[in-house]
């Protein structure tokens, strides 16, 4: 079943990258005490994430910061090393942490992955984003398969 409102962020390791580098981090870590916008994309690279779901959020971190948000986290089922490379390739620069869930701990955790076989990328998480605040969901929105409507920048600044 998918992580929902009032559920706490499950407990896993995962890699962070950030302008000085790649390191280890827990959601402990990443979610303790803090305020937190968190959005999930299939892929590193793939056309909807690099053109529009990680620009939105880069473009726009300001005015998500602005409504009380501590720090802005964009997962995907990649290693860290590619999460590097898109981050230096899209400028995310301090502005959106970009977190790497290799191994597909974190997105099998609160129940979002699916299989991308058929498109030759083995298990990704599904497009979605949520807010969680000291470590427990206070929103979540998960599109649809080929959707990019509730999971976007000007979704989550309106849930905010």
């Amino acid at each position: 079943m998918a992580i929902q409102v009032g559920d706490k962020i499950p407990s896993v390791k995962l890699k962070i990258v950030t302008p000085d580098g790649q390191s280890d981090a827990t959601t402990d870590d990443l979610f303790a005490g803090k305020k937190v916008v968190l959005f999930a994309v299939p892929g590193a690279f793939t056309p909807l994430c690099s053109g529009q779901h990680l620009p939105g959020y880069i473009q726009k971190a300001g005015e998500i910061k602005a409504k009380g948000v501590d720090s802005i986290l964009c997962l995907s089922v990649n290693d860290a090393f590619v999460m590097d490379a898109w981050a230096k390739d899209r400028g995310a620069g301090s502005d959106v942490t970009l977190v790497a869930d290799g191994s597909a701990e974190f997105t099998r955790a609160v129940g979002l992955d699916f299989d991308a076989g058929n498109f030759g990328m083995g298990t990704r998480s599904q497009r979605y984003a949520l807010i969680a605040e000291d470590g427990v969901v206070t929103h979540v929105a998960v599109e649809q398969p080929m959707k990019f409507e509730v999971s976007g920048v000007d979704a989550i600044l309106g849930a905010l």
